[in-house]
């Protein structure tokens, strides 16, 4: 049985990682692996501080994507896999991995979540989650400054400089590629056609895309 592969996009602070969760508390977490981009991030360890401030994170070019779609095949064919985990503080990648097993379902998540064709294709349910500019910059600001160290000043200046840009150069243009599309966050009814289309799959053994059953909410 191949396993039901989400993809889940969408720009920082949109809440990606909220719907993620709720896809997970309802399909039941033992049926679930969460592949999460941001781990991908490449290892800045050679570099300055000053000179890890200065690079564009958003950008996709930022990413291990060699690392990223060997793992991502692994997972896809049953394999565990040691994921890399990332210190967002220092800009490095930690000495430390974590073990992932392969699970019946497997959601990718994070801003280039349908960014990768090599990732697209493998998808069964793709889903963008589309929110307002003002509350994503909102929620990045808090979690910046209460996870990551960062300053009010440094926050901002980032966002001017790399993660509005970057949103509508390379993000904004893959709810393209998405079955549905979430307006504002998450969304009760739509959530729950997700869920029933993930249980259906997983019930009759059957992994076939069928585009019929996805609609974007309005």
């Amino acid at each position: 049985m191949k396993p039901f592969i989400i993809g889940v996009a969408g720009g920082s602070g949109s809440g990606k990682s909220t719907v993620t969760e709720q896809i997970v508390r309802a399909v039941g977490a033992d049926n679930v692996t969460v592949f999460i981009q941001d781990n991908f991030y490449i290892d800045r360890s050679s570099l300055t501080m000053e000179e890890r401030d200065k690079i564009n994170f958003d950008h996709p070019d930022a990413l291990d994507w060699e690392l990223m779609n060997k793992l991502f095949g692994d997972l896809t064919n049953g394999l565990p896999i040691e994921m890399p985990q990332y210190d967002f503080t220092s800009h490095t990648r930690k000495a430390e991995t974590k073990s992932v097993l392969a699970s019946k379902i497997i959601i990718v998540e994070g801003i280039f979540g349908l960014y990768s064709d090599e990732m697209v294709k493998r998808m069964a349910l793709r889903i963008f989650v589309d929110t307002a500019a003002d509350i994503r910059f909102m929620r990045r600001l808090k979690r910046d400054i209460s996870e990551r160290g960062r300053t009010v000043e440094s926050v901002i200046e980032q966002y001017t400089k790399f993660v509005r840009p970057m949103y509508k150069k390379f993000v904004e243009h893959t709810k393209e590629y998405a079955h549905v599309i979430l307006p504002n966050g998450s969304n009760k009814a739509a959530l729950e056609m997700i869920v029933s289309r993930v249980l259906s799959a997983i019930n009759n053994h059957n992994i076939a895309i069928d585009n019929d059953l996805f609609f974007e909410e309005e």
